[in-house]
């Protein structure tokens, strides 16, 4: 199924394809950080990303994609709600055409204009990422939300390297890079059970939204926005606005890592 964010094929319309759209835990949410519950049993948040397995960038006609070597866990999140560590597999962005919106999950009801996602899937208890992504504690999707401000050094070698995936399909070496830099400094989360926010939109994601974001400076987001939803035969389409606006909670919980 062909799947996007335009009038046609977007988040509107993904439920035809995809029924688990109307799900119970499909994600994004708003989160309402009045309603988030305080869990003093919670753990604070893990991030072991010593080694920089970074292998791939890629433009993937949704969003741009940077792809990890997941054969150990020398990239990976434990802690938190976890149990086993989760090992990185990717991490892509969704950003706005507007800085007034383009993250996928908001707080209180504001968007950001950019959301960093880095997925990654429970090896231990999983043989493949496919077969980690179709179950319920399959995957952990740590999300930091990008706000406007001064330059982010560490992204320049991300942002500069944006020019060589700028069709759809295309693919550039990018080795050695280290996601820790794209963490705030502080790592209190939300927690809540939710799903992916593409098609196949699988209810398998354990959701770790960081409170604090990250910045970065206009220029940087200029370079995203110059990528394109199209290949380099295609009528050239900006690639902007690849977020899933906020789904119903439907009683799920979110949980807080901190004293609100």
């Amino acid at each position: 199924h062909s799947w996007g964010y335009g009038q046609a094929d977007g988040p509107s319309e993904w439920h035809k394809a995809y029924p688990i759209a109307q799900g119970n835990r499909q994600s994004p949410i708003d989160i309402d950080s009045a309603r988030a519950v305080y869990d003093p049993s919670l753990q604070p948040l893990v991030i072991s990303y010593q080694s920089c397995t970074s292998l791939s960038i890629s433009n993937t006609g949704h969003s741009v994609m940077v792809e990890f070597e997941d054969t150990d866990d020398r990239t990976a999140i434990s802690g938190g709600p976890f149990q086993n560590p989760f090992r990185l597999k990717q991490f892509h962005f969704h950003w706005g055409t507007t800085h007034s919106q383009g993250s996928e999950h908001t707080i209180d009801g504001k968007p950001f204009p950019c959301e960093l996602h880095l997925v990654h899937w429970n090896a231990r208890k999983y043989a493949t990422f496919g077969e980690a992504a179709a179950a319920p504690d399959g995957l952990a999707v740590v999300g930091v939300f990008l706000e406007i401000g001064k330059e982010h050094a560490s992204m320049n070698r991300l942002t500069d390297a944006l020019y060589m995936v700028k069709f759809k399909g295309t693919k550039a070496q990018f080795r050695g890079f280290n996601p820790k830099c794209l963490l705030p400094l502080s790592l209190d989360y939300w927690t809540y059970l939710g799903s992916l926010t593409t098609p196949p939109l699988n209810e398998s994601v354990t959701w770790i939204v960081l409170k604090e974001p990250i910045r970065i400076s206009v220029k940087q987001l200029e370079k995203f926005r110059m990528l394109l939803f199209t290949g380099e035969e295609d009528q050239r389409i900006q690639m902007a606005n690849n977020f899933r606006p906020p789904q119903p909670l439907k009683g799920r919980i979110v949980r807080a890592s901190f004293k609100a």
